[in-house]
Protein backbone atom coordinates (compact mmCIF):
# COMPACT_ATOMS: atom_id res chain seq x y z
CA UNK A 1 0.00 0.00 0.00
CA UNK A 2 1.67 3.54 -0.91
CA UNK A 3 0.32 6.56 1.27
CA UNK A 4 0.50 9.93 0.16
CA UNK A 5 -0.18 13.21 2.47
CA UNK A 6 -0.06 16.46 1.45
CA UNK A 7 -1.02 19.83 2.79
CA UNK A 8 -2.82 21.22 -0.27
CA UNK A 9 -3.46 25.08 1.25
CA UNK A 10 -6.91 24.70 -1.03
CA UNK A 11 -8.05 21.89 -3.04
CA UNK A 12 -9.63 23.54 -5.53
CA UNK A 13 -6.80 25.57 -5.95
CA UNK A 14 -4.30 22.93 -6.38
CA UNK A 15 -7.27 21.27 -8.91
CA UNK A 16 -5.96 24.13 -11.02
CA UNK A 17 -2.51 23.59 -10.25
CA UNK A 18 -2.60 20.08 -11.44
CA UNK A 19 -3.63 18.22 -8.05
CA UNK A 20 -5.87 16.02 -10.89
CA UNK A 21 -2.77 15.09 -13.00
CA UNK A 22 -0.79 14.45 -10.44
CA UNK A 23 -2.96 11.46 -8.66
CA UNK A 24 -3.57 9.89 -12.06
CA UNK A 25 0.46 10.27 -12.05
CA UNK A 26 1.11 8.85 -8.83
CA UNK A 27 -1.69 6.31 -8.53
CA UNK A 28 -1.22 6.18 -4.56
CA UNK A 29 -3.50 3.81 -3.13
CA UNK A 30 -4.48 6.22 -0.25
CA UNK A 31 -4.23 10.27 -0.41
CA UNK A 32 -4.66 12.11 2.53
CA UNK A 33 -4.94 15.65 2.30
CA UNK A 34 -4.63 18.85 4.68
CA UNK A 35 -6.14 22.24 4.30
CA UNK A 36 -8.54 21.69 1.60
CA UNK A 37 -10.59 24.95 2.38
CA UNK A 38 -13.64 23.31 1.06
CA UNK A 39 -17.09 21.98 2.05
CA UNK A 40 -17.96 18.96 -0.31
CA UNK A 41 -21.00 20.72 -1.94
CA UNK A 42 -18.35 23.39 -3.06
CA UNK A 43 -16.64 20.57 -5.15
CA UNK A 44 -17.47 19.06 -8.14
CA UNK A 45 -17.50 15.64 -9.62
CA UNK A 46 -13.99 15.78 -10.77
CA UNK A 47 -13.28 16.52 -7.01
CA UNK A 48 -15.07 14.14 -5.50
CA UNK A 49 -15.58 11.15 -7.84
CA UNK A 50 -11.79 10.53 -9.10
CA UNK A 51 -12.29 7.20 -11.11
CA UNK A 52 -10.99 3.91 -8.64
CA UNK A 53 -11.25 6.06 -5.26
CA UNK A 54 -13.74 6.92 -2.32
CA UNK A 55 -13.50 10.54 -1.25
CA UNK A 56 -14.32 11.32 2.07
CA UNK A 57 -13.70 14.99 3.47
CA UNK A 58 -14.19 16.41 6.74
CA UNK A 59 -15.13 20.49 6.96
CA UNK A 60 -14.37 23.17 9.27
CA UNK A 61 -17.46 25.09 10.13
CA UNK A 62 -15.90 28.04 8.90
CA UNK A 63 -16.16 28.29 5.47
CA UNK A 64 -12.74 28.38 3.35
CA UNK A 65 -10.73 27.71 6.50
CA UNK A 66 -8.89 24.12 7.33
CA UNK A 67 -10.11 21.11 5.96
CA UNK A 68 -8.62 17.09 5.94
CA UNK A 69 -9.76 14.38 3.07
CA UNK A 70 -8.63 10.63 2.23
CA UNK A 71 -9.23 9.64 -1.60
CA UNK A 72 -9.09 5.57 -0.79
CA UNK A 73 -8.80 2.78 -3.21
CA UNK A 74 -9.56 0.17 -0.73
CA UNK A 75 -13.23 0.58 1.26
CA UNK A 76 -11.82 1.01 4.61
CA UNK A 77 -13.75 -1.20 7.59
CA UNK A 78 -14.92 2.32 9.00
CA UNK A 79 -14.46 6.10 8.53
CA UNK A 80 -14.24 8.31 11.31
CA UNK A 81 -14.95 12.21 11.29
CA UNK A 82 -13.34 13.82 13.46
CA UNK A 83 -11.82 13.10 17.11
CA UNK A 84 -14.83 13.22 19.01
CA UNK A 85 -14.61 16.70 20.72
CA UNK A 86 -16.66 19.96 19.49
CA UNK A 87 -13.95 22.24 20.15
CA UNK A 88 -12.00 20.82 17.48
CA UNK A 89 -14.13 19.16 15.87
CA UNK A 90 -15.72 22.57 14.01
CA UNK A 91 -12.34 23.64 12.66
CA UNK A 92 -12.43 20.25 10.74
CA UNK A 93 -8.99 18.92 11.33
CA UNK A 94 -9.29 14.95 12.01
CA UNK A 95 -10.59 12.42 10.26
CA UNK A 96 -9.42 8.59 10.63
CA UNK A 97 -9.72 5.24 8.19
CA UNK A 98 -9.51 1.97 10.13
CA UNK A 99 -8.03 -0.54 7.71
CA UNK A 100 -8.33 -3.78 9.97
CA UNK A 101 -4.53 -4.33 10.79
CA UNK A 102 -4.31 -0.53 11.47
CA UNK A 103 -5.91 2.58 11.43
CA UNK A 104 -4.78 5.43 9.74
CA UNK A 105 -5.23 9.40 11.12
CA UNK A 106 -5.07 12.37 8.76
CA UNK A 107 -4.87 15.37 10.64
CA UNK A 108 -4.20 19.10 10.13
CA UNK A 109 -2.93 20.16 13.31
CA UNK A 110 -3.27 24.01 14.34
CA UNK A 111 -0.79 26.59 13.69
CA UNK A 112 0.32 28.41 16.38
CA UNK A 113 1.45 31.91 15.05
CA UNK A 114 -2.07 34.01 16.07
CA UNK A 115 -0.89 33.92 19.31
CA UNK A 116 -0.26 31.98 22.35
CA UNK A 117 -3.75 30.89 23.12
CA UNK A 118 -3.32 29.27 19.80
CA UNK A 119 -0.29 27.59 20.49
CA UNK A 120 -2.59 26.90 23.73
CA UNK A 121 -5.17 25.28 21.81
CA UNK A 122 -2.63 23.53 19.58
CA UNK A 123 -1.05 22.04 22.32
CA UNK A 124 -3.94 21.06 23.89
CA UNK A 125 -5.40 19.16 20.59
CA UNK A 126 -2.10 17.17 20.81
CA UNK A 127 -2.70 15.62 24.56
CA UNK A 128 -6.59 15.14 23.22
CA UNK A 129 -5.40 12.79 20.21
CA UNK A 130 -2.88 11.01 22.16
CA UNK A 131 -5.24 10.15 24.81
CA UNK A 132 -7.00 8.46 22.20
CA UNK A 133 -4.33 6.82 20.48
CA UNK A 134 -2.98 5.10 23.70
CA UNK A 135 -6.45 3.80 24.15
CA UNK A 136 -6.20 2.47 20.56
CA UNK A 137 -2.87 1.38 21.55
CA UNK A 138 -4.07 -0.69 24.48
CA UNK A 139 -6.43 -2.20 22.56
CA UNK A 140 -4.01 -3.67 20.34
CA UNK A 141 -4.16 -1.62 17.51
CA UNK A 142 -1.32 -0.33 15.31
CA UNK A 143 -1.64 3.30 13.96
CA UNK A 144 -0.09 4.94 11.15
CA UNK A 145 -0.71 9.07 12.18
CA UNK A 146 -0.25 11.73 9.00
CA UNK A 147 -1.01 14.68 8.47
CA UNK A 148 1.14 18.50 8.75
CA UNK A 149 1.57 18.87 11.96
CA UNK A 150 2.76 21.99 12.28
CA UNK A 151 5.89 21.58 14.90
CA UNK A 152 9.24 20.77 13.50
CA UNK A 153 10.51 18.61 16.00
CA UNK A 154 14.72 18.78 15.96
CA UNK A 155 17.47 21.35 14.44
CA UNK A 156 17.72 19.34 11.50
CA UNK A 157 14.35 19.43 10.48
CA UNK A 158 14.82 23.80 10.13
CA UNK A 159 16.81 25.76 7.93
CA UNK A 160 17.16 28.40 10.96
CA UNK A 161 16.93 26.79 14.08
CA UNK A 162 18.27 29.40 15.89
CA UNK A 163 16.85 32.18 14.48
CA UNK A 164 13.25 30.14 14.35
CA UNK A 165 13.36 29.41 18.03
CA UNK A 166 10.89 31.83 19.30
CA UNK A 167 8.90 31.09 16.47
CA UNK A 168 5.22 29.06 16.86
CA UNK A 169 6.32 25.65 14.81
CA UNK A 170 9.63 25.74 16.53
CA UNK A 171 8.78 26.59 20.34
CA UNK A 172 10.35 24.40 23.09
CA UNK A 173 6.55 23.24 24.43
CA UNK A 174 5.90 22.16 20.95
CA UNK A 175 8.81 20.39 20.38
CA UNK A 176 8.55 18.69 23.84
CA UNK A 177 4.92 17.01 22.82
CA UNK A 178 7.21 15.52 19.45
CA UNK A 179 9.87 14.28 22.44
CA UNK A 180 7.10 13.03 24.53
CA UNK A 181 5.37 10.67 21.89
CA UNK A 182 8.61 9.55 20.25
CA UNK A 183 9.66 8.37 23.87
CA UNK A 184 6.32 6.33 24.15
CA UNK A 185 6.93 4.40 20.86
CA UNK A 186 5.74 6.50 18.16
CA UNK A 187 8.28 6.37 15.20
CA UNK A 188 8.79 9.40 13.06
CA UNK A 189 9.54 6.97 10.43
CA UNK A 190 10.75 9.42 7.32
CA UNK A 191 14.19 9.76 10.13
CA UNK A 192 14.22 5.76 9.76
CA UNK A 193 15.11 5.85 6.40
CA UNK A 194 16.99 9.35 5.88
CA UNK A 195 19.22 11.44 8.38
CA UNK A 196 20.16 14.13 5.81
CA UNK A 197 19.76 17.93 6.40
CA UNK A 198 18.12 20.18 4.33
CA UNK A 199 15.18 18.02 3.78
CA UNK A 200 12.26 19.69 4.56
CA UNK A 201 7.91 19.60 3.33
CA UNK A 202 7.06 23.77 4.01
CA UNK A 203 8.52 26.47 2.58
CA UNK A 204 6.91 30.43 2.85
CA UNK A 205 5.44 31.36 -0.20
CA UNK A 206 5.89 35.43 0.85
CA UNK A 207 9.79 35.38 0.83
CA UNK A 208 9.85 32.70 -2.05
CA UNK A 209 12.38 30.55 0.71
CA UNK A 210 11.59 27.37 -1.87
CA UNK A 211 13.78 28.52 -4.54
CA UNK A 212 16.40 28.85 -1.52
CA UNK A 213 15.26 25.51 0.27
CA UNK A 214 15.04 27.42 3.53
CA UNK A 215 11.94 25.31 5.03
CA UNK A 216 10.44 23.00 7.57
CA UNK A 217 9.99 19.70 8.28
CA UNK A 218 6.30 19.53 9.85
CA UNK A 219 4.70 17.59 7.64
CA UNK A 220 4.96 13.83 8.94
CA UNK A 221 4.37 10.39 9.38
CA UNK A 222 4.27 9.00 12.79
CA UNK A 223 3.57 5.20 13.07
CA UNK A 224 3.37 2.64 16.31
CA UNK A 225 6.57 0.70 16.98
CA UNK A 226 4.66 -2.63 15.94
CA UNK A 227 4.06 -1.17 12.82
CA UNK A 228 7.60 -0.58 12.06
CA UNK A 229 8.39 -4.17 10.26
CA UNK A 230 5.43 -3.38 8.06
CA UNK A 231 7.28 -0.02 6.36
CA UNK A 232 9.09 -0.53 3.29
CA UNK A 233 9.97 3.27 2.62
CA UNK A 234 9.25 7.12 3.47
CA UNK A 235 10.10 9.84 1.50
CA UNK A 236 9.34 13.34 0.86
CA UNK A 237 8.52 14.53 -2.83
CA UNK A 238 10.10 18.17 -2.92
CA UNK A 239 10.03 18.87 -6.69
CA UNK A 240 5.81 18.28 -6.36
CA UNK A 241 4.67 22.03 -6.87
CA UNK A 242 1.11 22.99 -6.38
CA UNK A 243 1.48 24.28 -2.48
CA UNK A 244 3.54 25.79 -0.28
CA UNK A 245 3.97 22.21 1.21
CA UNK A 246 5.26 19.08 -0.66
CA UNK A 247 3.66 15.57 -0.33
CA UNK A 248 5.19 12.66 1.74
CA UNK A 249 4.74 9.46 0.66
CA UNK A 250 4.63 5.67 3.26
CA UNK A 251 4.91 2.55 1.07
CA UNK A 252 3.26 0.19 3.32
CA UNK A 253 3.55 -4.13 3.14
Amino acid sequence: MRILCWNVNGIRAAQKKGFLDFIARENPDVMCLQETKAQREQLGPELLDIAGYQSHFVSAEKKGYSGVAIYTKQKPVSITAGCGATRFDSEGRVISADYGDFILYNIYFPNGGRGPERVRYKLDLYDHLLEQWQDLRADGRELVICGDYNTAHREIDVAKPKEWSKTSGFLPEERAWLDKITDMGYVDIFRTYNQEPEQYTYWDQISKSRDRNVGWRIDMFMVTEGFVPRIRNATILPDILGSDHCPIELVVV
